[in-house]
């Protein structure tokens, strides 16, 4: 199997310009490893038992990781459900960005990043949210892929005020990732306005004490921003005009995340805009965004529109970690693909599978939750720009991460919770990353053993979608299902 990514094409087109710009312009330092008790420093080590809070951590880990792979890409399928609290208001959707009265700045920076028209949530988001004059709250479902973030970003853009030197604009992210990778939307789209400043209220980003913030917007995480507003006064959380949490079902799964959140918010004027997004609606993140947004308007997708009807699922009957891999080669080596992804329960398999694959001569990255940021960052752009045509990785990928020639999504493992449930959620998540704004995609799932076949048929039963068998001892059937 030599010659076995060689299969691996460019099929889709070259990656986006504006994804080539270099993420080095904000170095963000990890914290350093605690030692323990002892006085060792304790590493993240597959072969010690997961603790709750690091499935945590990986699973909140997913969001940029997700985003920073993508950019200025709008969805065209999804079909919305638009709830709006004042059903006399005169809102409407919008069909162009000029129907919405932009500054020129702004348009201008619209246009420039590539948006020709809105998507489908951007048509019914954005007259609320930019509603005169008095802006709309909501709460809003969307998926990436939706052009959700630009959203949000035309909505700070739009509130702002350039002039002034002090922050009106809050956005919550779950990660630091996912903060970063909003603020390159930010710099994108305001471009045309030179006075504009961000500043980024994540873990690393030291400011002296007493310091005030002069910058228009922040992003953050949710603990860094309420020191922030809190105990350092760096912020005056009453001059806040806008408030966007986004991934909130992603920050809900973070310990900690949803009280700070909480806690930031009743810090902010009554007359705060406030901007929640979730990509699902669980009874938990409900709960969690009517204690953050009062009276919202609601955008939600419709339940049929939940899965990607245009990926195509399989399976493939395995008895071993070896056969495992044999299977992936035989995929691989039968039909064309342009670059794919492949998930791993935990970074042990992830980084046995990446070194297989390069003991092959193959071109594989490898991303898991350890990694700094900066190591994250550099791995994303090599595969964004197809340096390495296969993403080995750990759930810390499972969202967001969304590369245009993503064709093939391999479910090494399958993706269960820390009960050893499935976790329909993350599944969804991860064969998202392929059949993206209507292309085919293709996700594959390797079942080896009793436990993993019940897994997937209790997926099967969530999503009411059949999912069948693949026999790659049959380079024919392979063949067949890129047709």
């Amino acid at each position: 199997m030599r010659n076995l990514l060689l299969a691996l094409l460019l099929a889709y087109g070259e990656s986006q310009e504006a994804a080539a710009e270099s993420l080095s312009t904000l170095q963000l330092k990890e914290e350093k490893a605690k030692p323990d008790a002892n006085g060792a420093v304790l590493k993240a080590d597959d072969n010690v038992e997961r603790t709750e809070d690091e499935e945590k951590e990986d699973r909140a880990a997913q969001s940029l990781l997700n985003k920073l792979i993508r950019s200025n890409l709008v969805d065209t399928t999804n079909q919305v459900e638009v709830l709006q609290r004042d059903p006399n208001s005169p809102l409407y959707s919008v069909k162009s960005f000029e129907e919405l009265h932009l500054k020129p700045q702004l348009l201008q920076g619209v246009y420039a990043m590539g948006f020709n028209r809105p998507s489908k949530i951007q048509e019914n988001a954005l007259p609320m949210m930019l509603a005169e004059p008095s802006p709309q709250n909501l709460i809003a479902q969307s998926q990436s892929g939706t052009g959700k973030t630009a959203a949000f970003v035309l909505a700070m853009l739009s509130r702002v005020e350039p002039g002034n030197k002090y922050p009106q604009c809050l956005c919550l992210s779950p990660t630091y990732e996912l903060a970063l990778q909003t603020g390159k939307v930010i710099e994108q789209m305001g471009k045309f306005y030179p006075e504009l400043k961000l500043a980024y209220a994540v873990r690393g980003n030291k400011l002296e004490r007493g310091q005030k913030i002069s910058e228009q917007i922040v992003i953050g995480t949710p603990g860094t921003v309420l020191d922030w507003c809190s105990k350092l006064k760096f912020i005056d959380p009453k001059k806040i005009k806008v408030f966007v949490l986004d991934e909130a079902d992603v920050m809900i799964a973070t310990q900690g995340h949803q009280d700070q959140s909480i806690r930031i918010q009743r810090m902010l004027p009554r007359d705060c805009q406030m901007l929640l997004f979730s990509a699902t609606f669980e009874d938990s993140v409900w709960k969690f965004a009517q204690k953050v947004v009062p009276d919202p308007n609601i955008i939600k997708l419709k339940r049929e529109e939940e899965t990607l009807d245009t990926i195509k699922q399989y399976y493939v009957l395995c008895n071993s970690r070896d056969e495992k891999f044999r299977a992936l080669c035989n995929i691989y080596g039968a039909i064309t693909i342009a670059q794919a992804m492949v998930f791993c329960h935990t970074r042990k398999t992830a980084g046995w599978l990446a070194a297989e694959l390069s003991k092959e001569g193959h071109q594989v990255a490898l991303l898991s939750g350890e990694m700094m940021v900066e190591q994250r960052a550099a791995v994303i752009e090599r595969f964004r720009e197809g340096k390495e045509k296969v993403l080995v990785t750990t759930n810390v990928c499972a969202r967001g991460i969304d590369v245009e020639q993503v064709s093939v999504v391999i479910n090494f493992d399958l993706p269960v919770d820390k009960d050893g449930n499935p976790d329909n959620e993350t599944y969804l998540h991860r064969i998202g990353r392929t059949g993206r704004f209507g292309k085919r995609g293709l996700a594959i799932n390797m079942v080896d053993s009793k436990h993993s076949m019940n897994i997937l048929n209790r997926i099967q039963e969530h999503f009411s979608k059949k999912i069948n068998r693949l026999d790659t001892d049959d380079l024919d059937e392979i063949e067949k299902i890129t047709n």
